[in-house]
């Protein structure tokens, strides 16, 4: 296993310009062993994308697989699917299933509801299996599981053309708030209320209100006329919600683009109604990944920056690692900055008990502190409530390695989920193309 710290900074590389980098001034403890490096999968593609503790002491995972044999039973042909992976607290595996059609159907993320059950949300380009019906290419496709993986409902959302979900939560009247991409253009406007109805171009964010049943409450489209993604929601105290994602778009509901794609960061009413928006970012690709509620009640957003001036303050070269925490009008508090010189990118946040924060993603750097085994290594990094590093991690072997979700237990341990294609370093087996990778830290 591979254990990294940061090395003490020198004055001769770091001055006080450079005070926002998350590299620290001095040595971060780090008494957290990597207990377990498990691969999942058959012969064919195979990942997870997203993992929660549940009630019960132990988590749930869901990702898509394409393989119909090794770890993944009850599936006839070669098509993608939707996989989920239920786990005890002593991480013994207590039911997997996957559900889909003949076509391609991928899982984004999964709540567990108040209910004990589950909601899983993706996308979904079957009209035959577990699916009901088909509105285009890709539909978001929303799935109510019973607590042992039985399906309660299951509801698709979109128009002729490419929409896909990305992420949902439970709100606070136990209905949904399901975000994602739905393809404007091809849906020729519609997917927004008619009182607000306007066309803008490609792809923009979509936000669907549902009740508890997944009945269609509302549902609107914000953006511009590039592409518009939401990677992360939130639901604030005053019962409105946030959606962070990125937009290279300059018009529309976009005022202020800072080069190429900004964090793009909305929040809107309980009703859909827009409250604002704000980019955040430099002149280069800047996309946020996630997006946390702080213990003060602000916010904490992640993800990578390929800037180096406006809002980002340092970068230490090719994609750094890029927070960002802001109040509840939107206004920047600080930014902080991590990387090497390579490619070092994060794709979500969580909170840990200590109101700190996970972050999980990859790095390809070998400097500033990260140790790299191949082509690409996963990564998960612990940082303080001000964004400060506690300690980080890489695992891998020669080939690609990446995380894309990870969780804190009740009892303080970790569990990261993502993929691998590598047979070697820490990674002891590949079964196909590329595997389910489940990483426990304690």
């Amino acid at each position: 296993m591979k254990y990294f710290v940061f090395f003490l900074c020198s004055l001769l590389l770091f001055n006080c310009s450079k005070e926002n980098t998350i590299i620290p001034t001095k040595t971060p403890s780090d008494d957290h062993t990597i207990e377990f490096v498990t691969t999942l999968g058959g012969s064919k593609n195979d990942l997870l994308n997203a993992v929660v503790k549940t009630v019960d002491g132990g988590y749930i995972t869901l990702g898509h697989t394409q393989s119909n044999n090794g770890d993944i039973n009850n599936k006839s042909d070669e098509s993608f699917n939707f996989w989920v992976l239920k786990y005890d607290a002593d991480d013994t595996l207590q039911w997997s299933k996957n559900f889909g059609g003949t076509a391609d159907d991928r899982g984004a993320d999964i709540i567990q509801t108040t209910d004990g059950g589950f909601a899983l949300l993706g996308y979904s380009s079957s009209a035959d299996g577990d699916v009901l019906q088909n509105f285009g290419a890709k539909d978001f496709w929303l799935i109510k599981l019973e607590a042992n993986g039985t399906i309660s409902w299951q509801k698709n959302y979109g128009f002729s053309g490419a929409d896909y979900g990305t992420s949902l939560l439970q709100t606070n009247d136990n209905g949904y708030l399901i975000t994602g991409v739905l393809d404007v253009t091809s849906s020729g406007g519609q997917g927004n209320a008619k009182s607000n109805a306007k066309q803008h171009a490609g792809g923009d964010v979509w936000a669907i209100k549902l009740n508890r049943t997944g009945h269609l409450e509302w549902s609107k489209y914000y953006g511009g006329s590039f592409t518009d993604t939401p990677l992360g929601v939130i639901q604030t105290a005053d019962n409105s919600y946030i959606l962070a994602g990125s937009s290279d778009s300059n018009d529309v509901d976009i005022k202020n683009n800072k080069g190429s794609y900004d964090f793009w960061v909305v929040k809107i009413a309980n009703d859909g109604n827009l409250i604002w928006e704000k980019s955040f970012g430099g002149s280069e690709i800047d996309e946020a990944r996630g997006i946390i509620t702080t213990n003060d009640g602000n916010f904490v957003i992640v993800g990578d920056t390929r800037s180096a001036d406006k809002d980002v303050r340092f970068n230490n070269g090719a994609a750094d690692i890029w927070m960002i925490k802001i109040n509840t009008d939107g206004n920047l508090i600080w930014e902080k900055t991590f990387g090497g010189t390579a490619f070092d990118v994060a794709r979500s946040i969580t909170k840990t008990l200590d109101n700190g924060f996970l972050i999980s993603g990859s790095s390809q750097s070998t400097d500033y502190g990260f140790t790299n085994q191949g082509r690409n290594d996963a990564l998960i990094a612990k940082v303080n409530s001000e964004g400060v590093l506690e300690w980080q991690k890489t695992v891998g072997g020669s080939e690609i390695d990446f995380l894309y979700d990870a969780v804190e237990l009740n009892d303080k341990s970790i569990i990261a989920v993502g993929e691998s294609s590598s047979t070697n370093g820490d990674v002891l087996e590949n079964k196909g193309f590329s595997d389910a990778l489940i990483i426990k830290i304690k």
